[in-house]
């Protein structure tokens, strides 16, 4: 028996893991691979049974796995994000969900012709968005920020008012106190904001209290955080039922909003444990599903019910909400086309759908298979083409290969008109005044301000930006910054110059950010040229004058720095895995001008 729950429990892991990891070489949504894994693995073969692994933990793991996501995704949340999309947000998790629960509650009566009580239960589940979806989504995407943040606020805020409204369904459905169900929903709904909010604060602040006196050492943060936010669930649900899942996502915003500890290490540790949690959540409860229930559905009846809710609902809510803002009309149809359900919805109609078989109520527990069956549906479909949609609606930028330039030096400001006039979106980020008013005279979008900084991050209009140069003067900056931005670009896209003779080196040692251009060239070297009077070039290879050719010619003196390749892409020179070129690509490069030459004899 150990021995099985040992395999089970490597199973869980191999597969969830195995599943994100495939889903990333693939550019696929991982929860639908995830889901797909967990279904082969459970109804379809049988390998994996998680009622029988985990017996009556299940759910409550379950529970506080959800809080702790959803404690991570507020640690995200800016209230300086607020300001231009602030009404929107709040409409969307007020207005916007009773339009949608309203809009689900009638389809799913047409389709599956189930009681009012399980119609309204479901639709009740599905008001919710997936932050566990929406969240890689944004990042590969990219879109404006509006759009960006506000698909953010309403993923994270409207998971708990989706928990809340299911639950105060169940206790009308069940009540028999004698309370009309107007008393019920406003007591119910009292208790879980007070809650919810006292304590979430509460908590919030109070953890922030102890790191700023220093009264937990650092090695100690990440598991006391854990601890606060997992006792502070457990509490709250222990006063009020399902409270637990808003006092988590406030503890979150809570520490994200204060100043005056820092917490990017808890949101770097948070970042991690989310992969982990996703990825068997999402295998545990798919393996649960029951086959037989799915065949009873009719798939007809469940793609109408699914087309419902993205044309209609969907958009209904997102037009009704931004009345009156000042988002446009692509912004506006590209929220209408992103809505995918996850984690959440999963759970808690998991949760809910088995309290009610076990009560007697009929067809209760084919809840779970139709809300698994959008949850596929709308990971595959906004999944698949919401990338498209927003390129189409001018909204975002595919495959993004501008630049974010560290620095606003002279010599950054040449690199970047070099780079914008072949079509590539630039960035610079400085705290020199004299360096950022020139380069804005120049016609280059700058940042002003110290990109080490939390509010940098929201401060960066990365569109079509995919890369990191750090160009900057002094080595540490330029690290630092490719490490507080690297859950952004990746640590693939991350570079930095070399400063000093001895970079090579510590890089290997240290994990810095990949070194450029060439092996013994550093930043004063690259001044140097640019004071000698060098030149960026522009050198289109062919077959009959390859990069070898270049070479020939130009020498030692002319530095390669980006190259173009035929389909669009920008790469770097590096020091490690250089860049091959081949005829047709563009080579950009620094170096003197060409002699002009002589005048034709008269």
């Amino acid at each position: 028996m150990t021995e099985t729950m040992l395999i089970s429990i490597a199973a869980i892991l191999a597969l969830g893991i195995g599943a994100q990891w495939i889903a990333w070489r693939l550019r696929l949504p991982s929860i639908l691979l995830l889901l797909l894994a967990g279904f082969a693995a459970g109804p379809v073969l049988g390998w994996l049974h998680p009622d029988k692994l985990l017996g009556d933990l299940l759910m409550p793991l379950v529970s506080i796995s959800v809080g702790l996501i959803l404690f991570e995704g507020g640690l995200t949340l800016k209230f300086s994000e607020l300001k231009a999309i602030g009404s929107v947000v709040r409409n969307l998790v007020t207005v916007g969900a009773l339009v949608t629960w309203a809009i689900t509650i009638l389809a799913a009566k047409l389709c599956f012709g189930w009681t009012w009580g399980l119609c309204t239960l479901l639709g009740a589940v599905l008001v919710v968005t997936g932050p566990t979806v929406i969240m890689p989504l944004l990042r590969h995407i990219q879109p404006v920020r509006p759009v960006a943040s506000t698909l953010k606020w309403e993923g994270i805020l409207i998971d708990p008012v989706g928990a809340m409204l299911a639950l105060l369904v169940f206790e009308v459905l069940l009540s028999q106190s004698g309370h009309s169900v107007w008393e019920i929903a406003l007591m119910g709904f009292g208790r879980m904001i007070g809650i919810g909010m006292l304590l979430g604060v509460g908590t919030g602040l109070l953890l922030a209290f102890f790191f700023q006196r220093y009264w937990v050492p650092d090695y100690l943060q990440n598991p006391v955080a854990l601890m606060a936010v997992v006792g502070a669930f457990a509490l709250s649900n222990h006063w009020q039922d399902e409270s637990g899942l808003l006092t988590t996502t406030v503890i979150g915003i809570t520490l994200a909003n204060q100043k005056w500890v820092h917490i990017r290490h808890i949101v770097e540790f948070k970042e991690n444990l989310r992969v982990l949690l996703i990825s068997g959540l999402f295998i545990l409860l798919s393996a649960r599903l029951n086959l037989d229930t799915v065949r009873h559905l009719s798939p007809l009846a469940g793609f109408a019910f699914l087309m419902v809710l993205m044309l209609i609902a969907r958009p209904a809510s997102v037009f009704l909400s931004a009345l009156g803002s000042t988002l446009k009309f692509k912004e506006r149809a590209f929220l209408s086309w992103m809505a995918p359900r996850g984690i959440v919805a999963a759970s808690v109609a998991s949760i809910f759908a088995v309290r009610l078989a076990e009560n007697g109520y009929p067809n209760a527990l084919e809840i779970v298979p139709v809300t698994f069956m959008v949850i596929v549906g709308t990971v595959a479909i906004y999944g698949l083409t919401a990338g498209h949609v927003a390129v189409k609606m001018e909204l975002s930028k595919p495959n993004p290969q501008g630049v974010l330039f560290v620095g606003c030096s002279p010599l950054v400001r040449k690199m970047a008109l070099s780079l914008q006039s072949e079509g590539f979106p630039v960035l610079l980020a400085d705290t020199n005044r004299e360096n950022v008013a020139a380069a804005r005279l120049e016609g280059l979008p700058v940042y002003f301000g110290n990109i080490l900084s939390d509010d940098s991050r929201d401060g960066l209009e990365l569109m079509g930006v995919g890369k990191l140069l750090g160009m900057t003067s002094n080595h540490e900056v330029n690290t630092l910054a490719g490490l507080h931005l690297m859950d952004i670009f990746g640590r693939s896209n991350i570079y930095q110059v070399q400063v000093h003779a001895e970079t090579d080196r510590k890089s290997k040692a240290e994990g810095h950010g990949r070194l450029v251009f060439a092996k013994n060239i550093l930043l004063r070297d690259l001044n140097g040229l640019l004071e000698s009077g060098a030149v960026m070039r522009r050198t289109r290879l062919s077959a009959e004058f390859g990069f070898e050719q270049w070479k020939e010619k130009h020498g030692a003196g002319t530095i390669p720095l980006f190259l173009i390749t035929e389909t669009g892409t920008l790469r770097l020179f590096t020091l490690s895995n250089p860049p091959l070129p081949v005829p047709g690509q563009t080579i950009l490069a620094l170096g003197q001008p060409e002699a002009a030459k002589p005048a034709p004899a008269t």
